[in-house]
């Protein structure tokens, strides 16, 4: 079955012994006589980590209150009515109905409520879930994430968006569950940017547990407030104390992190800027001295720059052994003179196709493209689109290499805020390939 087939138009009965959730809640539960029980109000799964959340009872509204039946207490699942097997006075409990830890409600905790699905990076609603019987039980296999059309008849079934259950990451802002779901999580297969979209559309609850799954990697908490959006990231750094802030900037870029602190109470500024590691310090210090909307306030001070008499494999050698320079900006090595002056600049290609022994200044392009740090955005964009450059030199004006502005900062920066809102969340990313069930569902 194609991805669109996988995705699109399933219908459910398709599906053998599966049940819709929503064609479950509200049926009718019979006692081992036949008599009326109740009503079924909900149905309860256990998290099995990385497998499917396995049903492991109902919760039946009774005349006396709420009880817990388990499966082996119940017939078929399939069957309406539900009947009991067991008589029905060993089925109440003094206390009514009690959740035990890693279980869950698919009526009142899944069915309706919001589920990130992780190809698309974007919040879906359940509007119900799949049900499917086997050898290993029920488990939950799917997840309904449109509004079903209407019927003309009850028992007639109408196509259903019904997506699989590992496509996910259920249960977001759920605090009960939040410590079952730690490993493995889906979330892990995002870009950080996406992270930041998910962030800036969730709830309070929604975004506070992806700000504890962020944080548990400093590198990527760092990537994912680079990428929030401005006013959202100083109210989320407000929340914090100087201490955890300066963490935070420490590990962000440098341009980045000065804009994050430029936009922080002035009475807060400097006792942050302190406590960053002192060349990350005089970094920041740098760049806020620059207008935010010029070549000196969205450039990257870190670069690679070596003299201009090196060979290839020095110049490779510097780009192994430089690990706080990474990205776009290594795309290309430039070259200065004894005092720190602009003389030359190679791509990155053209050094790794050259022999290890040969001199840079052999084949390196001289009197690059460049700006001063006074540069606005629109000749910065004339500047990079005429030279069709992704990373443009800044210098002073005795042309001494201050740093690049890179690509993506100069379109951030000139994007409309409507742009960015229309492109959130719709950027779908390559998933791992689909399992056996997957294919089947």
């Amino acid at each position: 079955m194609s991805e669109d087939g996988h995705r699109r138009g399933l219908l459910a009965p398709q599906v053998a012994g599966s049940l819709l959730l929503s064609r479950l809640l509200g049926r009718a539960v019979v006692d081992a006589g036949g008599e009326d029980f109740g009503r079924l109000g909900d149905v309860i799964v256990r998290l099995a980590g990385a497998g499917y959340p396995q049903v492991v009872g109902l919760v039946v509204d009774t005349a006396r209150g709420r009880v817990f039946v388990g499966l082996d207490s119940l017939g078929a699942l399939d069957h309406d009515p539900l009947q009991l097997t067991r008589p029905r006075a060993s089925l109440h409990h003094p206390k009514g109905f009690e959740r035990r830890e890693g279980e869950v409600l698919l009526g009142a905790e899944i069915l309706h409520h919001r589920l990130i699905e992780v190809a698309a990076a974007r919040f879906v609603r359940a509007y119900d879930v799949l049900i499917v019987g086997g050898e290993d039980g029920w488990t939950v296999r799917g997840i309904v994430t449109r509004r079903r059309r209407r019927l003309r008849r009850r028992d007639e079934d109408s196509e259903l968006d019904i997506l699989h259950w590992r496509r996910f990451e259920p249960l977001v802002g759920h605090v009960a569950s939040a410590r079952l779901r730690r490993v493995p999580r889906p979330l892990r297969r995002l870009k950080p940017a996406q992270i930041a979209d998910l962030i800036e559309q969730a709830s309070k609850e929604e975004g506070q547990e992806l700000l504890d799954f962020v944080h548990e990697d400093p590198e990527l908490e760092a990537d994912v407030f680079e990428e929030v959006d401005p006013a959202l990231q100083v109210r989320l750094l407000a929340e914090r104390n100087d201490t955890e802030v300066a963490a935070v900037l420490a590990r962000m870029q440098a341009d980045d992190a000065a804009d994050a602190i430029a936009e922080l109470p002035q009475e807060r500024r400097l006792a942050i800027i302190e406590l960053l590691p002192e060349d990350r310090c005089s970094k920041v210090l740098a760049l806020l001295g620059f207008n935010s909307g010029t070549a000196g306030g969205l450039m990257v001070p870190d670069c690679i720059a070596l003299p201009a008499s090196s060979t290839v494999a020095e110049a490779l050698r510097v780009l192994r052994d430089t690990p706080n320079v990474e990205g776009v900006v290594t795309t290309t090595v430039y070259f200065v003179d004894e005092d720190g002056r602009l003389t030359g600049a190679s791509p990155l290609a053209s050094l790794v196709r050259a022999d290890p022994d040969t001199s840079t200044d052999l084949f390196a392009e001289t009197a690059p493209a460049h700006v001063h740090p006074d540069a606005d955005l629109v000749e910065l964009a004339l500047v990079m689109s005429d030279y069709n450059l992704v990373l443009l030199p800044v210098t002073d004006v005795d042309h001494h290499l201050l740093g690049v502005v890179t690509v993506d900062d100069v379109l951030e920066a000139t994007i409309p805020p409507d742009w960015r809102r229309r492109g959130s969340g719709s950027h779908p990313i390559a998933g791992p390939p689909r399992s056996s069930e997957e294919r089947a569902l």
